[in-house]
This record gives structure tokens, C-alpha cells and sequence, in this order.
């Protein structure tokens, strides 16, 4: 009887934690330790990508790592690894995270009253063949006109941290859209039919018998 296999997520984002869960996968959370810096010339889905695919890379070097210092053999034809980013983009400028209070603010008040992409890389690697395969997702996301104290207002929730655009749509946020265009998963941080159909590819047993 074929079981399902654990994924390694190369994340600690509790929605993306949430969504394998949602979709019955086993799996542990290993968050790797990355600087999320990129080349700003770069068109933002390459930009995505290469951000998704260096935290599996990392994660496969940490795994390879201390089975060399436990001195024990690397499971390899074990071992799927997930990763993802996510990033904003408005005219030709890309947003990732942002540093603290006012720089959340200041995106907050660019996104305001206009349309603006989301785009979500998933990176996953297939430890049976030892290929990686990687794709990205773009949705549009249409923000109501804000106010000051609006926007002061979420700032004031806290909820801008750790999130790209400085904002969670699934959260507190949700006030401000007024309209989105694509995949509300791939907003929240995981295309979850994109990784359906990833697995799927890639062989992973996702219907058991």
C-alpha cells in the first residue's frame, strides 16, 4: 500500500502550513536561514523563483550537512522539499518584505487606490530523481482608496510584519481590497492548485490506495 511521503516545508508561514494541511500532506516545517536579497533589475517572476528555489537548495544543504556530522547515510529517495515565495510588484518595481514601521507604511500608501501583481514562486524537489522543478503564479490585486488614519490603523495591528507588500490579505487587510484577479491561494502565499498539480508531475503519491 503507497503512503504518503513527508515534505520538508522550507517555510514557517503558518497559512502556507495551513493549506498542506488542508490538502492531507504530511510534513515538517524547516525554515531556512536565507537573505531574501535579489537583483531589482530582474523581471519579478525570475526574482520569485530564484528566492523559492535557493530556500530548498538551503534546506537540502542542511539536511546533507548533518547527516555527515551524524555520520549516517542521506535518504534521499526520501526526501521532498517545498519551498515558496512570495513578492508584490507595481510599476516595475518589486516589494518584498518590509524593514519596519514606515517603510510598511510607505507601501501601504503606494498600493492605495491602484492594481497591483502578486506573484508566488513554488519551488519543489524531487529527492527520486533528483530534479527541481519550480513555477510561478501572478493575480492581480485591486486596493480600495486609503486614508491616513486607515492605514495608521493596520499599521497598528502589527499584522504588516513578515509580510510581503506589508500587508495579509487574509487578515485585517481584507477591509482595503477591492477586488482581486487570480488565485486567493497564491495571494495568501501558496497556489494551492499550481502545487496540486506540481505533485502530481512530479509523481508524488497524493491519492493512496
Amino acid at each position: 500500500m503507497e503512503t504518503m511521503e513527508n515534505i520538508i516545508l522550507a517555510s514557517a508561514s503558518p497559512q502556507r502550513q495551513e493549506y498542506l494541511r488542508l490538502l492531507g500532506l504530511p510534513f515538517t516545517s524547516m525554515p531556512p536561514q536565507i537573505k531574501e536579497i535579489f537583483n531589482e533589475q530582474a523581471e519579478p517572476g525570475a526574482i520569485a523563483e530564484e528566492l523559492a528555489v535557493r530556500k530548498v537548495k538551503k534546506v537540502l544543504e542542511t539536511l546533507k550537512n548533518e547527516n555527515v556530522a551524524a555520520n549516517s547515510p542521506f535518504p534521499s529517495n526520501l526526501t521532498w522539499i517545498l519551498g515558496a515565495d512570495t513578492l508584490i510588484c507595481l510599476d516595475g518595481k518589486v516589494y518584498g518584505k518590509p524593514f519596519n514601521r514606515k517603510d510598511a507604511g510607505g507601501m501601504l500608501h503606494t498600493f492605495q487606490g491602484r492594481t497591483h501583481q502578486v506573484i508566488t514562486a513554488i519551488a519543489l524537489y524531487n529527492g527520486k530523481s533528483g530534479c527541481l522543478d519550480c513555477r510561478s503564479v501572478v493575480s492581480n490585486v485591486t486596493f480600495a482608496p486609503l486614508s491616513k488614519d486607515e492605514i495608521d490603523w493596520y499599521l497598528d495591528s502589527g499584522e504588516w510584519q513578515e509580510a510581503a507588500g506589508s500587508y495579509k490579505i487574509q487578515g485585517l487587510a481584507s477591509c482595503f481590497i477591492k477586488e482581486i484577479s487570480g488565485s486567493y491561494s497564491s495571494i495568501v502565499g501558496l497556489p494551492v492548485r499550481e502545487l496540486y498539480e506540481m505533485l502530481k508531475d512530479n509523481g508524488y503519491p497524493l491519492i493512496c490506495h
